[in-house]
C-alpha cells in the first residue's frame, strides 16, 4: 500500500474512533434517537441533490434506512446511553464479525473453517472476560444494547446484497434518507413529545459539534475515502486496519472522559481482537477457498456494503 494511502486509511480509523467519544458526548444528556436522527439527516442534505438515486427499488432503502440507522447506529447510542463506554461500545461492536458468520452459516450455508472455530473461540474468551471483570465501564442494558446493534450488522449486508445495487455510495445516500423518520418514531414512543421538546430546548454546542462530526468528517468523508481504497486494495489488505478504529476510541475515551479498562480487561480486549483477526483471515489456502462465499458476504459488512462502512 501507498505511503500516503495508508496514512488516509489511518486518519479514517482515527476519525471513527473518536466517533464513539463524539457519540458519548451528547447521548448522556439528550435523547440518543433524535441525536442518531439528526445525523443521518445533515450527511443526507443537500448532497443527495447531486448523487443519482440507483436504480433499485424502493422498499431496499426503506429497510436499510431502518436497518442502519436504527439498528445499528440507533441502539449503538442506546449502548453508550446506558452506561457503556465509548472505547468498549466500539470493541464489543466487532461481535458483527461473529453475527455476520452466523447469518452466512444459516442463510447461505456458508462453511466455517477450523481456524474459525478457534477464532470464534479465542473471541468469546476474551468477550466473557471482559464482562465478568468490568470496572463499571460495561452494564447489562449497554451490552443487550450493542449486541443488537451487532446482529444488525450482517442483516445490512443482505439487504444491500438482494437489492443488487452497483453504486454503493449512492444506496449509501439515498438509504440514508430513509434512516431519520422510524428514529424520531421510536423517540416519540419512548419518550413522548416531551422528549422532543427537552432534546430542542437543550441543544447546545456540544450537540452540535457532536452531529457535524458524524454526518460530515465520519460518514461522508471516512466512508468516501474507504471506498476509493476498496477499489485500489484488496480487503485482505484493508480489514485488519479497520480494528485500529477499536484503539483509537480506547485512546480518544481516555483522553476526553477518563474511560479506563482493568488489567484483566486489556487482556481480554487483546484475546477478543486477537479471535476475530483468526475469523477473518484463515492461515492456508484450503481454508480461505472453503470460507470463500462467506468472506463475500463478510466483505458486504466490512466494506459496509462493497463499500459502505459506520464505525
Amino acid at each position: 500500500m501507498q505511503g500516503k494511502h495508508l496514512l488516509l486509511v489511518i486518519g479514517v480509523m482515527v476519525i471513527w474512533g473518536v466517533n464513539f467519544s463524539a457519540i458519548k458526548l451528547v447521548v448522556s444528556q439528550l435523547d440518543p434517537f433524535l441525536i442518531a436522527a439528526a445525523r443521518f439527516l445533515l450527511a443526507t442534505f443537500p448532497i443527495i441533490f447531486f448523487v443519482k438515486k440507483p436504480n433499485v427499488h424502493v422498499k431496499y432503502f426503506i429497510a436499510y434506512g431502518l436497518v442502519f440507522g436504527t439498528g445499528i447506529w440507533g441502539m449503538a447510542y442506546c449502548s453508550i446511553a446506558f452506561g457503556l463506554s465509548s472505547g468498549m461500545a466500539s470493541v464489543l461492536l466487532q461481535l458483527d464479525v461473529l453475527t455476520t458468520i452466523a447469518v452466512g452459516a444459516l442463510l447461505y450455508k456458508e462453511v466455517i473453517s477450523k481456524q474459525m472455530w478457534l477464532g470464534i473461540a479465542v473471541a468469546l474468551v476474551g468477550l466473557i472476560l471482559s464482562i465478568v471483570y468490568t470496572n463499571g465501564n460495561i452494564t447489562l442494558l449497554g451490552f443487550v444494547f450493542i449486541l443488537i446493534s451487532a446482529i444488525c450488522w450482517p442483516l445490512m449486508g443482505v439487504i444491500i446484497r438482494h437489492s443488487g445495487t452497483k453504486s454503493p455510495f449512492a444506496f449509501n445516500i439515498w438509504g440514508m434518507l430513509f434512516a431519520p423518520v422510524p428514529l424520531i418514531l421510536l423517540s416519540l414512543a419512548v419518550n413522548g413529545v416531551d422528549g422532543l421538546v427537552a432534546t430542542y430546548e437543550q441543544w447546545n454546542g456540544s450537540a452540535w459539534f457532536s452531529v457535524l462530526f458524524q454526518a460530515y468528517p465520519t460518514t461522508l468523508f471516512g466512508y468516501w475515502i474507504w471506498n476509493k481504497m476498496i477499489l485500489n486494495y484488496p480487503m485482505s489488505k484493508l480489514a485488519p486496519l479497520t480494528l485500529l478504529t477499536s484503539v483509537f476510541a480506547l485512546l480518544s475515551g481516555y483522553l476526553f472522559f477518563g474511560e479506563t479498562l482493568s488489567t484483566v480487561q486489556w487482556i481480554s480486549c487483546s484475546l477478543f481482537l486477537a479471535g476475530i483477526v483468526a475469523v477473518l483471515y484463515p492461515s492456508n489456502a484450503n481454508s480461505e477457498q472453503k470460507g470463500r462465499s462467506f468472506k463475500r458476504l463478510f466483505s458486504n459488512r466490512k466494506a459496509k456494503y462493497r463499500r459502505i462502512p459506520t464505525q
